[in-house]
């Protein structure tokens, strides 16, 4: 399985074993089990590295105090063997849940002095939750040894370990605050907007060597991971990179350290910290009595955070307090204070990003004045409105504010994201075209129609230092208006076809085509298919070739980097590389977004960095493996995994049949059109039916299928009164049987009625014929000979003759199908290197070059679209319609007129056929 497909395994499995325990708790038990093996297995890697064998790991003791002294100064901390996760795992049914207590307890007090900010207290969460996972300790043990087992394969040992252990512990993270509900914005910043700031940072960081990040609110460390992964990709050292994280909540706070350490940062390189932001501000100093030696204020290179929105402090005595010069933040809502905070940790050079609720935008009071001062001082590069409802446990308007502690420019950029989205489930979440979209805005200052605009100071002063972006920033779309003239007249507006100006621009000769004059204000639509008609307008022809000519050349590029590179290409570099060469062919393409080919690139994209991944991993001939396709299916009451046939490791089985077994595939593409003809075929003789003949048996209760069983049944009553002399001869036949005929007596009647096909049946091996196979005979002879076309029995026949066909073909297509999957393992596991290549491609490349093609034709679509709309909204006019009413109540009128009833009823009728003019 690639990473993807491990997490989702595990991520529905711990979802199920959780039972009734919130996901908010249960995740702080597995993603604590899941660092103690990764803690565990880095032990032994690094003492392997260093020429312990895997015999020499039981010597392993506390009471050695060299060894442990040694593995605490290579890993920070010490692990006996008894207390490694592998052991755990060899334990199988003699594990207990006090093995877990004894290891976390001999963990604590283990760890490296010069460590101890990084790991101590670090299982305290997981140590004291062990009780929940059970009633008692036999319970507890048994979830607790489900849980080991659950996460057992997550490999942590190969050359992408980290990447892999990364993302299964940030899909984890994801899909736990995705169940947790309003406690999900306590530890959790949703990935795409991590992504988001993290671009933004990273470009501002570019080219710098020793770079510092902190988070004042870490949560689960998400975001200050995603920015460190940002910034290495650019600058292309991690190891440069220091962390700082503060968290209020310590089991928070223990996932904030699990994270980081897990994703190969050094300890050296993290520091972080359980405490009160607000009031307790990053210590200047260890303690009191080292004051002098370790003065060293916190300023570093980029601040980012997701603070808890508008939450009480307490803002006595905080004039005070250097942070915050600019301003005091009202009792009730703390988002300035966040703010102001994160600013005066910045280095001069340095930039922040914070996720805040949009209010702080307008809320006027001390928060407007600290706005004021933030304008006033340059220190707001950017705000981004982003959409509703994109974090988890909340449905409130969200912005990201950009910072900086010195900067020239006195202007700031609004940008209105809140409209680029895709919903997902219950959220909204933002797509890597829409992340692309917005940091290109701020990284260049670039003002784009309806969505950003590089804001003057002037103006902002002008509107009292409101920022609300609407006022700045207009992305709602235009009313729609009506043209007076053209509702009462006809026509089709010039001021509204002209609206289509960048259509005509590209496509100067298609207008004519499709609008006449109509003297005045109008024009006349002159051609009654618009499709067709622009689909063969030359400019049009022209401007779909010049797009597929320009991207021509991407395929054999691709597959030159990708399936020759597959070895040694970095997917997340060449992601980039790729974006770029789009980018620039697209570059002078007008219509086309070049946003949506980033999009195309992106979700392609998720597929072939997986597929790298593995033969990346375990290399080329990954290609050629095939896996149980393993399933969950219930067996005695109880769910269980087991195999249902066969899937390709990397290769679907769809594609390499659709590329090399095409043969088989349209055999059973025949049967299943037959199959489906037949279905069609039968409900049509259904609909033939009358009431009573549908409350038969032969009918199901449902009125939509035949019963089979009682259609021979009925069948067989009638056709007992149906013969002929080949039907009389053969049942003669049957009566042999019946009275246990000799065999000679037998083969004489069968020469002595040469006329009767004896072919047509199977014989037994002396000459004669069976019992079943000549009745079998005899029913086909008695439905040949029929029923009346016009009886109900006519129609029972033609279902009968049906139904045993669709019997018979979904028999054999189910065999087909079993044959085409052992046939298309086998084919796959004998595939040649070259075969490996070309299917690649056809799996990676040509998808993407598909969907890339069809930008444009979306653009034609598009535009046919509004020109059929637009010609529709002015094909019937106010006169068309006054005269359709008129119409109308004239018909209306005559109709009352033949009504009879008494004197008041005609009384009645008359006055309403005055007042429909009927009179």
């Amino acid at each position: 399985m690639n990473k993807q497909q491990l997490a989702s395994k595990i991520w529905e499995s711990a979802n199920k074993m959780r039972s009734k325990i919130e996901a908010n708790e249960y995740k702080d038990y597995i993603l604590g089990f899941i660092f103690y093996k990764f803690l565990s297995e880095t032990e032994v890697a690094r003492l392997k590295a260093r020429d312990f064998a895997e015999e020499d790991l039981p010597s392993l003791v506390e009471d050695d105090e060299e060894t442990v002294d040694f593995v605490k100064g290579e890993c920070g901390y010490f692990i006996a063997y008894e207390n490694l996760f592998s052991t755990w795992v060899a334990k199988g049914a003699d594990f207990d849940i006090s093995d877990v207590r004894v290891a976390l307890s001999a963990f604590s007090r283990n760890i490296d002095p010069a460590r101890k900010r990084v790991f101590d207290g670090i299982f305290e969460t997981l140590q004291t939750g062990l009780s929940k996972l059970g009633t008692d300790a036999r319970s507890q043990s048994k979830a607790a040894r489900d849980l080991i087992y659950l996460i057992k394969d997550i490999p942590m040992d190969g050359r992408q370990d980290y990447d892999v252990l990364g993302f299964i512990y940030e899909y984890l993270i994801s899909n736990f605050a995705a169940n947790a509900g309003k406690k999900a914005g306590e530890f959790y910043t949703p990935h795409e907007v991590s992504m988001l700031m993290s671009e933004i940072v990273s470009w501002h960081l570019a080219g710098r060597e020793n770079i510092t990040i902190y988070d004042p609110t870490s949560g689960s460390g998400s975001l200050l991971i995603n920015i460190g992964k940002a910034v290495a990709r650019r600058n292309g050292d991690p190891d440069s990179i220091k962390y700082y994280a503060q968290e209020l909540k310590e089991n928070t706070f223990n996932l904030t350290r699990m994270n980081l350490v897990m994703r190969g940062i050094l300890p050296d390189n993290i520091v972080a910290r359980n405490g009160d932001t607000l009031e307790d501000d990053w210590p200047w100093f260890d303690t009191v009595e080292n004051k002098d030696e370790t003065y060293d204020p916190l300023f570093v290179d980029a601040v980012v955070s997701n603070p808890p929105y508008s939450q009480n402090w307490d803002p006595e005595d905080k004039e005070l307090d250097p942070r915050f010069k600019f301003g005091v933040a009202p009792k009730s809502k703390a988002d300035y204070a966040f703010l102001l905070h994160d600013l005066y940790h910045l280095r001069p050079d340095g930039i922040m990003c914070i996720v805040l609720p949009h209010g702080v935008l307008f809320r006027g009071g001390e928060e407007g004045a600290i706005r004021k001062n933030l304008v006033e001082n340059r220190h707001i590069q950017a705000i981004i409105g982003l959409p509703a409802n994109i974090f988890f446990g909340t449905g409130i308007p969200t912005i990201v504010m950009v910072l900086r502690k010195q900067r020239e420019s006195s202007d700031v950029l609004i940008v209105d994201a809140s409209r680029h989205f895709v919903k997902e489930g219950k959220n909204n979440k933002l797509r890597a075209s829409d992340i692309r979209r917005i940091v290109d805005a701020v990284t260049t200052g670039a003002t784009v129609d309806k969505f950003s605009r590089l804001v003057t100071i002037d103006e902002i002063r002008a509107n009292d230092y409101n920022l609300n972006i609407p006022r700045y920033v207009d992305s709602s779309e235009a009313a729609e208006g009506w043209d007076l003239y053209a509702t009462m007249f006809g026509g089709v507006p010039k001021a509204e076809v002209d609206a289509l100006d960048r259509y005509w621009k590209v496509w100067p000769s298609l207008k004519g085509q499709l609008y006449g004059e109509d003297g005045g204000s109008c024009l006349a639509s002159v051609t009654d298919d618009v499709a067709a008609t622009v689909k063969a307008n030359a400019d049009v022809v022209s401007f779909l070739g010049g797009y597929r000519d320009t991207l021509a050349h991407l395929p054999e590029e691709l597959r030159k980097r990708l399936v020759d590179g597959a070895l040694q290409v970095d997917s997340v570099a060449e992601e980039e590389r790729i974006a770029a060469r789009l980018r620039d062919a697209l570059h002078g393409v007008a219509l086309v977004d070049g946003y949506d080919a980033y999009q195309a690139l992106d979700d392609a994209w998720t597929g072939i960095s997986g597929d790298l991944e593995i033969i990346q991993t375990e290399g080329k001939g990954a290609v050629r493996k095939v896996d149980p396709n393993m399933v969950i299916k219930k067996k005695d009451g109880k769910e269980t995994e087991v195999q249902d046939g066969w899937i390709g490791h990397v290769l679907p089985f769809e594609l390499v049949q659709s590329h090399i077994l095409t043969a088989e595939v349209a055999k059973i593409d025949s049967m299943e059109v037959r199959l489906s003809a037949i279905s069609s075929s039968c409900s049509e003789l259904i609909d033939s039916l009358d009431a009573e003949q549908l409350d038969s048996p032969v009918i199901n209760d449902s009125n939509d299928a035949f019963v089979l069983k009682e259609i021979n049944a009925h069948l067989n009553s009638e056709m007992k009164y149906i013969s002929s002399p080949a039907i009389h001869d053969l049942e003669e036949y049957l009566k042999l049987l019946d009275r246990k005929a000799k065999k000679q007596e037998k083969l004489a009647f069968i020469e002595k009625h040469p006329e009767l096909s004896w072919q047509e049946m199977e014989s037994n091996k002396d000459g004669t014929y069976g019992k079943a196979k000549v009745a079998s005979y005899i029913g086909k002879l008695k439905l040949a000979v029929g029923f009346p076309t016009d009886s109900f029995e006519y129609v029972l026949a033609q279902a009968k003759e049906l139904l045993d066909e669709e019997k018979s073909l979904k028999k054999a297509n189910k065999e087909a199908k079993l044959a085409l999957e052992k046939k298309t393992k086998e084919v796959i596991e004998g595939l040649t290197d070259a075969q490996c290549d070309e299917l690649l491609a056809a799996k990676w490349i040509e998808p993407l070059q598909s969907d890339l093609l069809e930008l444009p034709n979306a653009v034609v679509s598009d535009f046919i679209a509004k020109i059929v709309a637009l010609n529709a909204k002015y094909a019937t006019t106010y006169s068309d319609v006054c005269n359709q009413i008129t119409e109308a109540e004239n018909e209306l009128a005559a109709m009352l007129g033949q009504l009879t009833g008494n004197e008041y009823d005609m009384a009645g009728i008359a006055e309403l056929r005055k007042l429909l003019g009927g009179e």
